[in-house]
């Protein structure tokens, strides 16, 4: 895969090498600190056959990757399963201001990153500790971002 151009001050591109994509700590420190101080965002997907699907879903950050729990029998975790590349947006309104990441999902639902992943979303919201589940109850989204706009 060859790498995404940036087009502006406000875009950085993940460039794709052997060792895979780089981490989210090379974008500015703005861009970092926005996503952590919120709890929503939009996840965009959409089927083989181009059909979107946009819903807001709560999140943590795994050091480069997005991560969310997902139920199953959703197209939130059907449509990924089809085409793994997904969109996400994170904002406000007042100020005006905005994260946009594309990127690639990977479906997690047992292991040994599974259980690390589950953990760092148990530690983040109060809600799933207090209804926890286990291995195989609730696939985990992993989303590698690929580019990402900030404005």
């Amino acid at each position: 895969m060859s790498p995404n151009p940036t087009r502006g001050s406000s875009e950085q591109a993940f460039p794709q090498s052997v060792m895979g994509p780089v981490m989210m700590a090379a974008l500015k420190t703005r861009e970092v600190k926005f996503p952590q101080t919120h709890e929503l965002y939009r996840l965009a997907t959409a089927s083989n056959g181009g059909r979107p699907h946009v819903v807001p879903v709560i999140y943590a950050l795994d050091g480069e990757d997005v991560i969310t729990a997902v139920d199953y029998k959703t197209k939130k975790l059907e449509n990924p399963r089809e085409n793994p590349k997904v969109t996400l947006v994170v904002d406000e309104y007042r100020p005006n201001r905005g994260l946009m990441v594309e990127g690639d999902c990977e479906i997690l639902e047992r292991g040994k990153e599974y259980l690390c992943l589950l953990q760092i979303l148990f530690d983040r919201f109060v809600f799933y500790r207090r209804n926890p589940w286990d291995e195989g109850e609730s696939p985990i989204l992993k989303i590698r971002p690929t580019k990402v706009v900030m404005w």
